[in-house]
């Protein structure tokens, strides 16, 4: 066992499990720059103050999950266990401590770092990618739009027998699965090998933005969609500088042609020199979309 400091930079999207109820995805950087795994971690309900924010270091004890092969996978000792949280990254000065961090090891070709991914002596299963021109971000329909019937009425009846044992004063609300998003969204791009790829996005991030901007289109899945293709790529694409996230899912990580999906984004501003006017400006502007326009 070791505890080990971790920055958080990635949260999937929740998924439903069979144990758990539901888990999150977590992965982050060591202090090295090195990326981790830390699954499972049942997040939405763990005591509000053990509830850490991406860019938040966090100390837990861990050990190598058995049930992963891939080399950057880690659990908790216990999931019960102490979780620390530290010192919250902000995005002072250009996201200048984020970068030196996140971006000490870029990959620029997504043929090699496949390559790496197969090869077992080495197995990268997290990476940070910058594509070299991103083409589009699109969303396609998923073909099952809500949770598998049979799996979720197991976790509700575990749910209301677990309560059957509690004290009448606490009692455990019955736990509110997340909704599953009805739509993939995904970006199109190019990077150092020429090649012309499309990755889905599994990030929190862009679920929780899609139920917002649904929330204020009054349930217009057309125009929210919408909505989260301005911020993903008519602000990320054109107007920041953007990385990709990268971890490859475990079903396909030997397998699949391309066992990659985008699991977060780092986005902070173009550098553009001696322009500290637009800089601030173009900020203002961008914290005013995002009060206004989006999360309202």
């Amino acid at each position: 066992m070791s505890v080990k400091n971790i920055l958080i930079a990635v949260k999937t999207y929740p998924t439903l499990s069979k144990e758990y109820d539901e888990l999150v995805c977590t992965a982050g950087f060591l202090e090295d720059g090195s990326w981790i795994r830390i699954y499972p971690i049942p997040y939405r309900k763990l005591d509000y103050t053990k509830r850490y924010k991406k860019w938040h270091w966090v100390s837990i004890d861990i050990v190598k999950n058995t049930k992963d092969f891939r080399k950057e996978s880690f659990r908790p000792a216990n999931i019960d266990g102490e979780l620390t949280i530290g010192r919250f990254i902000d995005t002072k000065n250009n996201w200048a401590e984020r970068k030196k961090i996140a971006l000490k090891h870029i990959y620029t070709n997504m043929e090699e770092l496949i390559t790496e991914a197969k090869d077992s002596n080495i197995g990268t299963s997290l990476a940070v990618l910058k594509p070299k021109e991103v083409l589009d971000f699109v969303w396609e329909e998923c073909s099952e739009r809500d949770w598998d019937k049979k799996k979720l009425n197991e976790i509700l009846a575990r749910q209301a027998q677990l309560s059957l044992f509690e004290e009448e004063n606490e009692t455990r609300k019955i736990f509110k699965i997340v909704k599953k998003l009805p739509f993939e969204f995904s970006y199109i791009f190019t990077t150092d090998d020429g090649i012309q790829r499309k990755l889905m996005i599994e990030d929190w991030e862009v679920g929780m933005l899609y139920w917002n901007c649904l929330k204020k289109c009054q349930g217009n899945e057309e125009i929210a969609c919408k909505k989260v293709k301005e911020k993903y790529f008519d602000e990320f694409v054109k107007a920041r500088d953007l990385y990709f996230f990268l971890g490859t899912t475990i079903r396909y990580h030997s397998i699949g042609k391309n066992p990659f999906i985008i699991i977060g984004t780092f986005s902070p501003m173009k550098e553009i020199a001696n322009n500290s006017c637009f800089h601030k400006l173009y900020t203002i502007s961008y914290k005013y979309y995002l009060s206004h326009c989006l999360y309202h």
